[in-house]
Order: structure tokens, then C-alpha cells, then sequence
């Protein structure tokens, strides 16, 4: 079985040909067309949505743990599918992240499930995402399909610190399955701390997958373990020969480190992507907080809109906590006349 998703023009006037030989292999692993600097959304703040939105529950914040029954693969898909239609609606690419961000070998054990069975949902959610790439994508929306990595820790605490061999032995295992799948990448989420970013890239390499690492910020702008956000990318490419394919801010609110994204500074023309949350609390309030805060989606385009216009590469615009479809809406009516 063959088949294309023929021809389209990009914003240089290129014209891409993309040809899928047959379901369950990547479409975009060799050219990833967000790369092109077009406007690419991704989805909003996946657990807060489904917990505080759907009223679901999600132990240990393992949004994959829904795959286990009808009901919740419906809800994920639901969720999925809201995003790649605002997609096709707007004429812009997305990137959709899997609902694997908890889907490693110590979250799964927590949540009970074998070697095998964790294999299978991280499978699982990737085919979740081929399938809506197949109803939704068409000659002005790409749909790419990331494999998201979330830490082996804490996301807020880098207390749990492994060396870089060890991060690059934890993470490998998630990789190589979501090499062997429709994932076009793979997208290390809410890093940290260094070492554990180098391993994922490593491990990333190793197996033949572009790789996207995306930081947390304090509300000072520096990663939880006190490194200044330039330095860990810094040192990122020197260890790995500048292997991710790009970065990204997420976690964090624009205002905890817009500051510091000076484009004259190699670093950050690096960043093409940012998934903000929704509200500007501190990691430690958001921990504390009975309630969600949402924010205003209106003021977070803006300010989307507002980092667009100092920093030319930044390309890649979503949410993260408190993040829904509302704010990825005024994102892209803020952002798409920019491109």
C-alpha cells in the first residue's frame, strides 16, 4: 500500500513532496517541515484539561493511563482532535504531542504495568495521532507526531539527578519503541536539569530520531537547579554536536523569561518553540493550587504575538498547564498574520 499527501508550497516558494509508503512509519523524520519557519501550533495543557476540564482522573498526572479503557482513548482522542482541527482551520501546521509524557519505565512500574504493556501504550498513543494526522491533515496543515519524554523525576524538582549515562540509558527504551512507530520525533518535555537533557539527546541519536528538548523555568528564567537557560543550551550542543533539532521553553509564563531572549545571542535563535502555561505563579504555588488557573487566553496570544516579532525563529507556539483550546485560538488569530 502507497499512497501521497502530494505537493505544497512553503513559505519560500519551495514546493515539498511527501510520500507515505505505508501505515505506522514516520512521514516527517527526515525533514521536519516545522524546520521551514511556517506557524506551528501544538495542543494546549494536556493533564490540567482532562483533569480540571473533563473531570478525569489521572493518577500520578499519567495522561497514557487512559488508554486502558474505551472511554478515556475517546476523551484523548477528543482532545486531540480539537486541536488538529483548529489546524486545518487556520491553514497552519501543529505538532501533537503523545499522551507519554508519564510513560516511562518508574511511572509506568507506579501505575502497574509490565515492560511489555508500557511498550504497547506508548505504541498506542502514536497510532492515536496517525490517525488524526490521516483526518485532518491536508495541503495547508501538516500534522507532525512528536513522542513526548517526559523526566524521570519530578517535573518541578530536579532533586532525582542522574548522570548523563544514566538518563541515556533510563530514556533509550522510550525512544526505540517510538522508533519503531508513525513518530516523525521525539520531544524531551519539561526538563530540568542538564545532564538528563543530554542522555534523552543521546539516546535520540543512537536511534535515528530528530529530537526536540524543551526546558522549565523558575520565574526567574533560570532552569529549577539554578543554571541560567543559555548556559544549558550551551552545553547541550557541545556535548551532543548541537543534536536537538531545536529547543523549546515550556512550563513557565512568558513574563518568567521574555527578558532574557536577546536575538542577538546565538542561544536563543536555537528556541523555535514555546508552550506557555496559562498562569504566572511559580512552579511551587502551581503545586499548591486547589484551584486552575487559566489565565486569559486574549493576553497570552499577545504576548505570543510580541515575542514573534523580536525573535524571527521562534515558530512552534502552544500551551502547557492551564493552557486549553480557547488560548491556542487566540494564539494563532494573534500570531498567523506575523508569517
Amino acid at each position: 500500500m502507497s499512497w501521497s499527501i502530494g505537493h505544497r508550497e512553503d513559505t519560500g516558494g519551495n514546493q515539498a513532496v511527501v510520500n507515505r509508503t505505508r501505515p505506522g512509519e514516520a512521514v516527517y523524520r527526515g525533514q521536519l517541515p516545522q524546520l521551514d519557519g511556517r506557524l506551528f501550533l501544538t495542543d494546549g495543557g494536556i493533564e490540567t484539561t482532562l483533569i480540571f476540564k473533563d473531570g478525569l482522573s489521572l493518577p500520578h498526572f499519567a495522561a497514557f493511563d487512559l488508554l486502558r479503557s474505551e472511554e478515556g482513548e475517546r476523551a484523548l482522542r477528543s482532545y486531540f482532535r480539537t486541536y488538529a482541527a483548529i489546524a486545518a482551520r487556520d491553514g497552519v501546521g501543529v505538532v501533537l504531542e503523545s499522551a507519554t509524557w508519564r510513560a516511562s519505565a518508574d511511572w509506568g512500574a507506579k501505575l502497574g504495568y509490565s515492560q511489555g504493556a508500557l511498550a504497547e501504550a506508548n505504541r498506542k498513543a502514536i497510532n492515536m495521532l496517525e490517525d488524526i494526522r490521516n483526518e485532518f491533515e491536508n495541503g495547508d496543515s501538516e500534522v507532525v507526531i512528536s513522542g513526548c519524554i517526559g523526566p524521570r523525576g519530578d517535573g518541578y524538582d530536579p532533586s532525582l539527578r542522574m548522570t548523563v549515562e544514566e538518563a541515556e540509558r533510563y530514556h533509550a527504551t522510550q525512544v526505540e519503541t517510538f522508533a519503531g512507530t508513525a513518530a516523525d520525533l521525539v520531544s524531551a518535555i519539561t526538563m530540568n536539569y542538564l545532564e538528563e537533557a543530554i542522555g534523552i539527546t543521546r539516546a535520540a541519536q543512537k536511534a535515528g530520531m530528530p529530537v526536540v528538548i524543551s526546558f522549565t523555568v523558575e520565574t526567574d528564567g533560570r532552569l529549577p537547579t539554578g543554571q541560567a537557560l543559555g548556559s544549558a543550551i550551551e552545553e547541550v550542543d557541545a556535548a551532543t554536536g548541537a543534536g536537538p533539532a531545536y529547543y523549546m521553553v515550556n512550563c513557565a509564563h512568558p513574563t518568567h523569561f521574555e527578558t532574557l531572549l536577546d536575538p542577538s545571542e546565538p542561544w536563543v535563535a536555537r528556541i523555535r518553540g514555546i508552550r506557555a502555561n496559562a498562569s504566572t505563579m511559580s512552579h511551587a504555588e502551581l503545586d499548591q493550587a486547589e484551584e486552575l488557573d487559566d489565565g486569559d487566553p486574549v493576553q497570552l496570544g499577545r504576548q505570543y504575538a510580541e515575542l514573534r516579532s523580536r525573535l524571527g525563529t521562534f515558530n512552534v507556539m502552544g500551551g502547557c498547564c492551564g493552557t486549553d483550546h480557547r488560548h491556542i485560538e487566540q494564539i494563532s488569530s494573534a500570531c498567523s498574520p506575523l508569517f
